[in-house]
């Protein structure tokens, strides 16, 4: 080992290098060197040419160094300042302190302090930290970064956990490339018969009878693109459950992904089990009337509802009975629900008044669907109450309304607008009547199918009455050509 630089170092006298190295040897060495006396006045002060971040600070000369050194700084100074004064140091000590220039900016160095040959005089060679504290700064940033990041990672798998498991249908996460189960919920260990944890991370396709895994995987993928492809049809290894797998397909990280809900004949039944339950209790405890007639209308089933809209005791009062018994126009209101809902399987929003079994008359909307359900034919029918919203209708909404047809047209309404300063406001007053009119003679003949005496009857006119209007408006022929159509 070569030992020259330590003999010469070592050596009793002092080396033999000249002031100018000296001093040069200093500022390089150190990013700051200070020549301060005891009393901490600043007798020299050199920045190193190799820094120039630190400016220059040549006012700092003959000044006192506390001038420039930050409050929580001066205490760590004052007292290496009295241990020199009382020649209490023997050996180099370190401190690090905050400087600011008058420029009001400030710099964090780390001083070592050397004793020299004149008690009174300490050399301070100085460190500059900005680079560290700069990198400092930077990693707390990161780990701030870094926690804020997992506290998100961690809420979003919280929620993804809560919704897996509280999913009541079966879901299996299955990696693409490897064909094996990433992540399941219970339903799904439970389907395939085995403890969810035993499950991660092995192959999906061992868990069904009679599979490869290339081609099921490929399958799964293949079903989950074509959107006319059903679910893919499976038996279980362990429970010999026949199942059906509804796959979809998604990226995630790059990498492809499968989300298969699996869905047993079990789970299938369940599910109309709870629907048959939900719709009894709307049935019963709903607030609107609920009736179920045969293909003649007579009632088969009606809920507490309409009970108390006809002031029924019970079931049995209204059982087997005609529900045009119940309605203003009878056989008429009937009839225009059933051919309606018959034609289109449902009708929807017809207007007309249900009566008592005291007299008592009430304004209702009913809207009528068809049932076609094992061979026998019926209709269902939800009435609600309106008589409290008879206050709020405009009286034309309410005509429409009864007629079971739609308001005024545009176009009627601008041919009556465009009489305004040509006619006197009784001719239009007069026309709008008309177009009124003839619209709720026109619904009315639609709705009766172009039954005449029916459309009389709800129209509240005489038959005579009906076909002289029917004459006016140019309607008679055109009806006539309709029925023989």
């Amino acid at each position: 080992m070569n030992t020259r630089g330590s003999e010469f170092l070592d050596q009793p006298q002092a080396p033999p290098i000249g002031p100018e190295q000296f001093n040069e040897i200093v500022t390089t060495a150190a990013d700051l060197a200070i020549v301060l006396d005891t009393q901490g006045t600043v007798k020299s002060v050199i920045t190193n040419p190799l820094n120039p971040t630190l400016g220059r600070l040549d006012h700092w000369k003959d000044r006192d160094i506390r001038e420039f050194m930050a409050e929580d700084s001066l205490s760590k100074l004052e007292s290496q300042l009295e241990a020199y004064r009382e020649g209490q140091k023997k050996a180099v000590d370190a401190i690090e302190v905050n400087h600011f220039d008058n420029a009001n900016w400030e710099f964090p160095i780390r001083y070592t302090i050397h004793k020299t040959n004149n008690p009174d005089i300490i050399l301070m060679l100085g460190r500059d930290l900005r680079p560290i504290a700069e990198l400092q700064h930077r990693l707390v940033k990161a780990q701030l970064a870094l926690e804020k990041d997992y506290e998100t990672h961690r809420d979003y798998e919280t929620r993804y956990r809560v919704i897996m498991e509280a999913a009541r249908d079966a879901l299996v996460l299955v990696d693409v490339a490897s064909g094996r189960i990433l992540d399941l919920n219970s339903s799904a260990a439970q389907i395939l018969g085995a403890e969810a944890d035993s499950l991660t991370g092995s192959a999906f396709t061992q868990e069904f009878e009679g599979r490869r895994r290339g081609e099921f995987i490929e399958g799964l993928v293949l079903s989950a693109g074509d959107e006319a492809g059903g679910p893919v049809q499976v038996t279980t290894r362990r429970g010999k459950a026949d199942v059906a797998t509804h796959p979809t397909v998604f990226r995630a990280a790059g990498e492809k992904s499968l989300l298969c809900r699996i869905e047993t004949a079990k789970s299938v039944e369940t599910v109309a089990a709870e629907l048959s339950t939900t719709l009894a209790q709307l049935y019963r405890e709903g607030p609107d009337a609920i009736v179920v007639t045969d293909g003649h209308g007579a009632i088969r089933s009606a809920n507490d509802a309409f009970l108390g809209l006809t002031d029924a005791g019970s079931l049995a009062d209204v059982k087997g009975k005609s529900l045009g018994e119940y309605l203003a126009r009878g056989s008429v209101d009937l009839k225009v629900l059933t051919d309606n809902a018959a034609r289109s399987g449902k009708m929807r929003m017809y207007a007309t008044r249900l009566e008592g079994a005291y007299g008592s008359q009430l304004s209702v909307e009913l809207s009528a669907t068809h049932l076609n359900a094992g061979g026998a034919s019926g209709f269902a029918f939800v009435i609600r109450d309106t008589s409290r919203m008879e206050v709020v209708r405009e009286p034309a909404a309410t005509m429409a309304s009864m007629s079971g047809g739609s308001p005024v047209s545009d176009d009627a309404m601008r041919n009556v607008m465009d009489l305004v300063g040509s006619a006197p406001l009784k001719d239009i007053v007069a026309a709008t009547t008309d177009v009124v009119e003839k619209m709720c003679i026109e619904t009315a003949v639609e709705l009766t199918d172009n039954n005449r005496v029916a459309a009389a009857e709800m129209l509240g006119l005489s038959r005579q009455s009906l076909y002289v209007k029917l004459r006016k408006y140019g309607l008679l022929n055109k009806n006539d050509r309709n029925a023989s159509n």
